[in-house]
């Protein structure tokens, strides 16, 4: 039995039959014997639809990426502004911090005029008590300063208290705020003399109490009350605040009434200590 001989072609034969082939339809192409108008529709139906699609993406993964890139200046232009904002705000901070050093320290120095008289030692408050109100606080200078107990203290404004403790640089000063505070004191136009009563309750509506004034002479609201010449600590003339109400004791002797402080006990950071005592005054 003869066995079917199975049909093949060599590879040079293939390669002879489509280059053939492919001469063919380039000729019909150009002889326009077969027509490319189906292919093109083909190429138009399939390609242009799928170009088009990979164009959207492109244009899509652009945006995105141009995008990404604002994204990251603005990032990095807004760290840059954030660090200058937080640069002028510290050279503003800083500004005003000298601002207001020199308007404490240009009162403080009028303050030395005002009692040119006496000589005196400028100090920095650096502790005080718990609370709202500087009744009692401690300043930088001591005995190595020649600060002596019972020393007058002054700040912007005028009176402030008496130094009571000594240590050798530092000085604990009570201010005539305290509830244990009195001062011997006289209206400026009258000079009727009065007592001054410390009392932090009154401190929270911002003002002194005063009592026992001699009513031969009235006194109004805005007169002023300074230390009297009568006083065993104080030294005469220093400045205490203004009466701001004032009214007839039962009795029709005395008047009684309140003060506003001269000084703000609220804010203290710099006071002047008189380094002569009462005591020594006329010596």
């Amino acid at each position: 039995m003869n066995k079917k001989k199975k049909f093949q072609m060599k590879s040079k034969h293939l390669l002879v039959l489509m280059t053939f082939l492919c001469i063919s339809a380039i000729l019909l192409t150009f002889t326009q014997v077969v027509s490319v108008s189906p292919l093109r529709e083909a190429a138009s139906r399939v390609i242009v639809p799928f170009q088009n699609g990979i164009n959207q993406v492109g244009s899509w993964m652009s945006g995105k990426l141009e995008a990404f890139r604002n994204t990251e200046e603005l990032a990095a232009q807004n760290q840059e502004l954030e660090q200058k904002i937080a640069q002028l705000t510290e050279e503003n901070t800083r500004l005003t911090q000298n601002q207001n050093e020199l308007q404490r320290l240009q009162e403080l120095y009028q303050l030395d005029q005002d009692y040119s008289e006496y000589d005196k030692v400028a100090a920095q408050v650096i502790s005080k008590d718990p609370g709202n109100w500087y009744d009692t606080f401690v300043i930088n200078k001591g005995s190595a300063d020649g600060i002596e107990r019972d020393m007058n203290v002054i700040a912007a404004g005028g009176l402030v208290g008496l130094v009571t403790e000594v240590e050798t640089n530092c000085a604990t000063v009570r201010s005539i705020i305290d509830d244990s505070s009195s001062v011997s004191a006289m209206a400026v136009s009258t000079s009727d003399t009065c007592v001054v009563s410390g009392d932090l309750r009154l401190m929270d509506e911002g003002k002194l109490a005063f009592s026992q004034m001699s009513a031969e002479n009235t006194v109004a609201v805005g007169e002023q009350i300074v230390t009297s010449n009568i006083s065993d600590k104080y030294l005469r003339g220093i400045l205490i605040g203004y009466i701001s109400e004032v009214e007839e004791d039962s009795n029709h002797l005395t008047y009684t009434g309140y003060i506003t402080p001269a000084v703000d006990f609220r804010h203290i950071q710099e006071v002047l200590v008189i380094k002569q005592l009462k005591q020594t005054e006329g010596e």
